[in-house]
């Protein structure tokens, strides 16, 4: 299909395409723990009725072992020609009441700035419609064979890693289109060549065998919670560098990010600084960046005079990409052991990783996914990077040797506010980002 007959079909079908979004929107698919399961049900229901009325007759709910099942479909193409998995998720973050949304998560609401609002309009039912609105161009006869894997358990523990190893067979594709990303800005063309990895571990930092009065053991006995807080600030240098020796970093030689583009993006308060020093591309998708995300202490309204005898803190440490997951944990612990205060043995629990992407922006899928970019946008595309982890994505690659993954989306870092409160998306970008597909996939049919 060419592009003049692609923006033909997406005058037409933007329209039901956001109704759907719509439709979306409104479960509340939450895939984590102790959230009720029937929404997750309600939108994968919803979602065969719509990719068979998008031409995918034979879609279905896959079983994924101890989680949610996927949506399914293998869409033939001609005989010879290439397979292309398509990916996205359709489960989203929780909404806390803390969040304090200026409008209703589980409504779509179209604003007067045009945009869509409401928990996962972004991230990633907006990739997941962009996903729907590809298939329906090609009415069930799409140029290559389509392989769809809409994910329901993305935000979450994912168990789909653990499918895709199990069932390498199922997932074998020459390019897997990743529709859970996006560009620094709305109408930027952008793909994105590298992720950060995740590495995670709970420290516990125990000194006393219990809580003892802090005047008259104070400035003697060890304190756990100060211990705690000389610990985790070995981790940064005075400009906020993550400085744990031994992991793996590079600079950055894709697009740059302006300081004033991230601080507003990320609504860092007015006169308040940036952590880290160098380029910002750097310090955000190729350096690693350690993360306090939990801390159990005493609450100050229940404090009392008293020195603390075991402190636990959660460290998230991303990794650069081409990183190895286990060195770097291991690394990370090494670091807490070697700095660990007053000769105090440091526990370690609940361990996480998720592995980096490297992508190769030389390699020929890549090279027709830009074409296809710079051809709905009319400029070249911007090569960036993500903090944000997909695990998945490597998983995909090691099940298909010689693949390449192409990742984008409809999410804008500027304004969408994936996770957090007013989340939202351009319906502007979902188009373009349908049309990319649309043509990245007739272009790859004409490879074959």
């Amino acid at each position: 299909m060419d592009l003049t007959a692609a923006r033909d079909y997406a005058r037409e079908a933007m329209p039901r395409l956001l109704e759907d979004h719509a439709t979306l929107v409104s479960h509340p698919s939450i895939a984590f723990p102790g959230y009720p399961r029937e929404p997750m049900d309600a939108i994968a229901q919803d979602l065969l009725e719509m990719f068979r009325r998008n031409g995918v007759p034979e879609v279905e709910l896959l079983d994924i072992p101890g989680g949610y099942p996927a949506i399914h479909a293998v869409v033939p193409g001609p005989e010879g020609s290439p397979t292309v998995t398509m990916y996205a998720h359709y489960d989203v973050q929780p909404c806390p009441e803390s969040q304090e949304w200026h409008t209703d998560p589980w409504v779509a609401t179209r604003k007067d700035d045009g945009r869509i609002y409401g928990r996962g309009t972004a991230d990633c039912k907006a990739g997941v419609i962009a996903v729907l609105g590809t298939m329906g161009a090609f009415a069930g006869k799409p140029p290559v064979t389509v392989r769809l894997l809409i994910e329901g358990e993305e935000e979450t523990a994912s168990h789909i890693e653990e499918w895709v190893a199990a069932n390498p067979e199922m997932v074998r594709s020459d390019a897997f289109i990743i529709c859970d990303s996006g560009p620094a800005k709305v109408g930027v063309p952008s793909i994105t060549t590298g992720l950060r990895g995740d590495v995670a571990t709970t420290v516990t930092l125990t000194t006393l065998d219990n809580a003892v009065h802090s005047g008259l053991f104070g400035g003697a006995a060890p304190d756990a919670l100060v211990g705690m807080i000389q610990l985790l600030s070995t981790m940064h240098d005075t400009d906020g560098n993550t400085i744990i020796e031994g992991l793996h970093s590079f600079e950055w030689q894709g697009a740059e990010v302006s300081e004033a583009d991230l601080a507003a993006s990320a609504g860092v308060k007015e006169g308040i600084g940036l952590q880290g020093t160098g380029p910002v591309a750097s310090r955000l998708w190729s350096r690693p960046s350690a993360t306090v995300i939990g801390l159990d202490m005493v609450p100050v309204d229940q404090c009392s005079n008293a020195l603390v005898p075991s402190v636990r803190a959660r460290i998230s440490v991303r990794i650069a990409p081409g990183a190895d997951m286990q060195h770097e944990l291991d690394v990370v612990k090494e670091h807490l052991r070697k700095h660990a205060p007053y000769g105090a043995t440091l526990e370690f629990s609940d361990d996480k990783m998720g592995s980096p992407f490297q992508g190769d922006s030389s390699g020929p899928i890549t090279a027709t996914a830009l074409k296809a970019l710079e051809e709905v946008y009319g400029t070249a595309s911007a090569q960036v990077g993500s903090g944000g982890s997909i695990p998945l994505v490597t998983e995909l690659l090691h099940a298909s040797p010689g693949s390449e993954a192409i990742l984008w989306g409809p999410e804008d870092e500027e304004k969408a506010k994936i996770h957090g409160p007013d989340e939202s998306v351009d319906p502007a970008e979902i188009e373009r980002i349908m049309l990319t597909q649309i043509r990245f996939l007739t272009e790859m049919g004409n490879r074959a």
